[in-house]
């Protein structure tokens, strides 16, 4: 079940990277209290999602790759065996910014999607 706090941040719409405001380390953790396996590193966030088959974790990058696309806000994305790995990160102000915890919400949206039985 997707909480309303993911739903209000995944309903958001990123901005031009180089309009991002940095997000100070203390505003990230708790904006992260919300995204829920999601890790906060140096100037990134990250989460590993699991799928029952290779062509599943598959579908889910591919998704998420549409979204980035539409949203011009890209993941770096590690896909495995039965695994997806995203990491966020805003580049051009080497740090965090609102849209990678909006990309983190839509993720998390396309994997309640993607992942159903």
């Amino acid at each position: 079940m997707i909480s309303e706090a993911i739903q209000r941040l995944a309903s958001g719409h990123c901005v031009r990277c180089g309009s991002s405001k940095l997000i100070a380390n203390a505003d990230a953790v708790r904006i992260l209290k919300d995204l829920p396996g999601w890790v906060l590193g140096t100037g990134r966030i990250e989460k590993e999602f699991r799928f029952k088959s290779y062509l599943a974790g598959l579908q889910f990058a591919y998704s998420v790759g549409r979204i980035a696309e539409e949203e011009d806000h890209h993941p770096d994305m590690l896909v495995g065996w039965r695994r997806v790995r995203l990491t966020f990160s805003t580049h051009s102000i080497k740090g965090l910014s609102q849209n990678d915890f909006i990309m983190a919400a839509r993720s998390e949206l396309e994997y309640s999607r993607t992942n159903r039985d």
